[in-house]
């Protein structure tokens, strides 16, 4: 998309908007693919906490996609938009049975993390395919936030308790149909994951009717010029080549499966947000936008850094700016940033704004959650409109006092 593409949506559509290039999307889905063509049977399940639009979804299940959900409502978003049962994965984490139970009526894939749900489940429902999620304590990136594959994490059965997941499904009979770990997010080291990857085979000798094996995901991607990111290529030359190896010794041709989200969506959105103020303090040029972390968190959150743009004066002067919001609270995009020069009234485009931002979005301050946009073979399509202000009372029930 170029600045006078997404210029004229946020004309059309006002700001703050967050605009996705569908383009971009099926490019990554394509690479991701094509990097792992050396397995004969491959399924990506697109995690749909990255961006749960349902416009989104039918996009990639178009592409070939199928969906890796985390709770029941995701499950039914995903329903909604045509996806088969039978392409959902459910890998909740912390939920009750009734949730669990309430998915498997659904048809998904159910994915369990842990002893107790496992049994449970188990007894009560011995014929139903369970995936099991393991924790192979191996951390991806440095940042605990998103690095869920550590020894203290809440994720996953433990490695070290394979006996005691032996012991349940020998007890219950049940049908252990798939065998997943999710490391985290940020990957950049191949040769960790492939540690990780090797404790997943050595897992998965231990049960004999597997269809599948899901490795997660976690594959970083620039934020930044020159900023590092995983190489996919490498990672599907090497794990399917380790993959294959693993079939035949194992007599039979699994499923190889990865869960992307950050990968497939991030670098597909752009968040366009108006100056309103361009204010001078003693040591500080600030630009204020009519937004705040109540529309964009990350940078607040985990301290990422998304690149900002002026797409209104993109051949201005370059000045150092801080760029904040408006929430009654400090909300900080970027500090001391080098922009070209910024005027009250300029449009600021932030990069990397695909995954993990509208979904973390919220009504603080009783703002509105902004639209979205999905701009699809050369125009900018409505695939969320923004909110009003009945949608922040609708839900409230008043009384008389």
């Amino acid at each position: 998309m170029t600045h006078q593409d997404l210029l004229s949506v946020v004309r059309e559509y006002e700001s703050p908007l967050y605009v996705y290039d569908a383009s971009k999307i099926e490019a990554q889905y394509k690479r991701l693919s094509t990097a792992f063509k050396g397995v004969k049977q491959l399924r990506i399940h697109y995690a749909v906490k990255a961006l749960s639009n349902i416009t989104v979804l039918k996009f990639l299940n178009k592409l070939g996609a199928g969906l890796d959900t985390v709770s029941i409502q995701e499950v039914r978003l995903g329903l909604e938009a045509g996806v088969a049962p039978q392409h959902i994965i459910y890998t909740p984490n912390g939920v009750s049975l009734e949730e669990i139970e309430k998915a498997a009526q659904l048809g998904v894939q159910i994915n369990i993390d842990n002893l107790s749900i496992l049994e449970q489940f188990g007894t009560r429902y011995p014929d139903t395919p369970v995936c099991i999620r393991i924790n192979p304590h191996v951390m991806a990136g440095g940042n605990t936030n998103i690095s869920v594959g550590h020894i203290d994490s809440k994720f996953g059965i433990s490695i070290h308790q394979l006996p005691h997941i032996e012991r349940i499904v020998k007890n219950t009979k049940m049908n252990i149909n798939g065998i997943h770990m999710h490391t985290g997010s940020d990957i950049l080291d191949i040769d960790v994951f492939l540690y990780a990857s090797e404790i997943l085979f050595e897992t998965a000798k231990h049960f004999d009717n597997l269809e599948f094996i899901d490795f997660g995901s976690g594959f970083k991607v620039p934020y930044k010029a020159g900023d590092i990111e995983t190489n996919v290529e490498e990672l599907g030359k090497k794990l399917s080549k380790r993959f294959n190896e693993f079939c035949k010794e194992y007599g039979k041709e699994l499923t190889l499966a990865f869960e992307p989200g950050k990968f497939l969506v991030s670098e597909a959105g752009t968040f366009l947000a108006q100056v309103n103020v361009v204010k001078q303090t003693t040591s500080t040029v600030f630009a204020q936008i009519d937004s705040g972390f109540n529309h964009f968190i990350r940078p607040m959150l985990y301290g990422s850094q998304h690149e900002i743009e002026n797409i209104s004066n993109p051949k201005g002067r370059e000045r150092f700016y801080s760029v904040v919001g408006y929430i009654c609270e400090t909300d900080t995009f970027a500090n001391n940033r080098r922009i070209s020069e910024i005027r009250e009234g300029d449009i600021l485009a932030f990069s990397n704004a695909g995954a993990y931002c509208f979904t973390m979005a919220s009504n603080y301050n009783s703002r509105y959650r902004p639209a979205e946009v999905l701009w699809y073979e050369g125009k900018g399509h409505l695939i969320r409109k923004r909110e009003t202000f009945d949608d922040i009372i609708k839900n409230q029930v008043v009384i008389d006092l």
